[in-house]
């Protein structure tokens, strides 16, 4: 059998935006105090998918991208144990929140420096990554998601 990295690449892709789509939808009705069960296994299996994917590609060395999905594979396996281990009793609710919003935030920003890398009008404006707009698209991002983070742990309650 041959190794196709551009079948991988493709799967990669689209599981990813599958995970980050998802994941938004659940941070939004965490955000509403509802619990989206259905919703929540498509993203946790969707994002857990799309971290492990990330490990299968040629490269020679450690990249950034490798640790991001090591802490997007903790904060999915926390947010699991949270919800169908410990059913969000305690602290766990709140694990579960800090585990979905960060492992959201991770998958939203690497779209954005995709966005940048192969969307020629974004690449245009930042084709480093080091130019203003880039730093600030990232920079409104982080803010959005810790925004999110602090209201998602206080208005999220799911029934028991």
């Amino acid at each position: 059998m041959i190794f196709d990295v551009t079948t991988l690449v493709g799967f990669h892709t689209d599981v990813s935006l599958v995970a980050l789509v998802a994941g938004v939808v659940v941070v939004l009705g965490m955000l509403n105090g509802r619990d989206l069960p259905n919703l929540a296994a498509l993203f946790l299996g969707t994002a857990v998918i799309t971290s492990l994917t990330g490990f299968l590609f040629p490269v020679a060395g450690l990249l950034p991208s490798h640790i991001f999905g090591v802490v997007s594979l903790l904060a999915l396996g926390i947010a699991m144990a949270a919800r169908y281990g410990f059913g969000f009793d305690g602290g766990w609710r709140l694990a579960y929140v800090l585990g979905v919003v960060l492992a959201t935030y991770l998958d939203a920003f690497i779209a954005v420096v995709q966005t940048f890398q192969k969307v020629p009008a974004a690449n245009a404006l930042a084709p480093t990554q080091s130019e203003p707009p880039f730093a600030i698209a990232q920079g409104l991002l982080l803010v959005v998601f810790i925004l999110a983070a602090i209201l998602a742990s206080r208005r999220f309650r799911p029934m028991g």
